[in-house]
């Protein structure tokens, strides 16, 4: 990293840490008092995969164009459940064409880098473990949505295998992200419950989130083996966490650290992400920094300051065509809660 990437990262690391001191976790009060352990923690993590409910970024999705178009679509019932992070969806547009836009002074590039400059629209949404009961399920999940559109940048050091991505969120938590009316007709048109209780849900407040995300290839054995090394660093008003870990591909498979210009051959391939978050902030669960008329949150002292993570899928990937299927299994966000599984799929084009 360089000093300005190293400066963020400790900056962000202290802003996480201090809130879990105040939360009066004692090992952190005890352990966290020095750039030195700062330091010394973020060098673990830095060896360990980062990972989000919908991540655009990460090597392993990694389409060999800068022109192409992804949706993503994320869903409990893949899992047999239906609470928690219960749907999501993203529409991703690659293209040369968005590299006029202004918010990409903000991102960080690796020096003699090839860059991809991207832009997604989001919704998420989350429920508690019964949609049956028309009223607030304390020691639960909070009914939340959120609606965000994600301006990203793809820097890639070919020569040294290692990418860095940024990625800006802004938009907004609350009715205004229309968690209710897509979760009703979703349920509507398969016949389900109709959800009861989103007239609880967190309340509008604004989306703001900076986001970097470094991977480094560890080991790689020809096209049908990969170890890769992530950490990845979020700050605002939606989410304050870091996140780190490693990710393993196998199958046919090639390098995401090629150039753009070499021609990509047919994959067929399997992934595997192991990964531990430090929580500094969820507005899902605690609800938005500025409004605080929310009827029901989470408090700081129910949060996990720790969750562990696994994700793994298979990829089909053609020159001009991409397909995946993975599922994701995370344990407790907060004390009173459960663990939590999830499904999706994503397609994608060249164009």
């Amino acid at each position: 990293m360089n000093d300005d990437l190293y400066n963020m990262v400790y900056l962000i690391s202290i802003i996480i840490f201090n809130r879990i001191k105040n939360s009066k976790n004692i090992l952190f009060s005890c352990c966290f008092d020095s750039k030195k352990y700062y330091t010394l923690f973020l060098l673990f993590l830095s060896i360990l995969s980062f990972s989000q409910r919908i991540d655009n970024t990460a090597s392993f999705r990694e389409i060999k164009s800068n022109h192409y178009f992804r949706y993503y679509f994320d869903n409990d019932f893949f899992a047999n459940t239906d609470y928690y992070y219960t749907q999501g969806h993203d529409f991703e547009l690659v293209s040369p064409k968005l590299i006029k836009n202004p918010v990409n002074k903000l991102f960080l590039k690796l020096k003699n880098s090839e860059q991809k400059y991207g832009l997604s629209f989001e919704q998420i949404g989350f429920t508690p473990t019964s949609l049956k009961r028309d009223e607030i399920l304390y020691n639960n999940r909070p009914y939340a949505a959120v609606i965000m559109l994600k301006p990203f940048l793809i820097s890639t050091d070919t020569i040294h295998k290692t990418t860095l991505s940024s990625t800006l969120s802004f938009g907004v938590i609350g009715p205004f992200a229309s968690g209710k009316e897509i979760q009703t007709a979703i349920h509507k048109w398969i016949g389900a419950q109709n959800p009861l209780g989103w007239q609880y849900q967190i309340k509008n407040d604004v989306v703001l989130n900076y986001e970097i995300a470094h991977e480094k290839q560890l080991l790689r054995l020809n096209n049908y083996f990969a170890i890769n090394s992530n950490a990845k660093l979020r700050l605002g008003t939606m989410n304050t966490n870091i996140s780190g870990g490693l990710t393993t591909t196998f199958g046919k498979i090639n390098s995401p650290f090629i150039s753009l210009k070499n021609k990509n051959k047919f994959q067929l391939y399997g992934y595997w992400q192991g990964l531990i978050t430090a929580v500094g902030y969820d507005a899902s669960l605690q609800g938005g920094l500025f409004n605080n008329n929310s009827p029901y949150v989470i408090t700081d002292q129910n949060m996990e300051r720790f969750t562990f993570q696994k994700n793994f899928g298979i990829v089909l990937h053609s020159k001009t065509f991409y397909l995946e299927y993975y599922r994701t299994d995370l344990s407790k966000e907060f004390k009173t809660g459960r663990v939590h599984s999830w499904g999706g799929f994503r397609i994608g084009f060249t164009l």
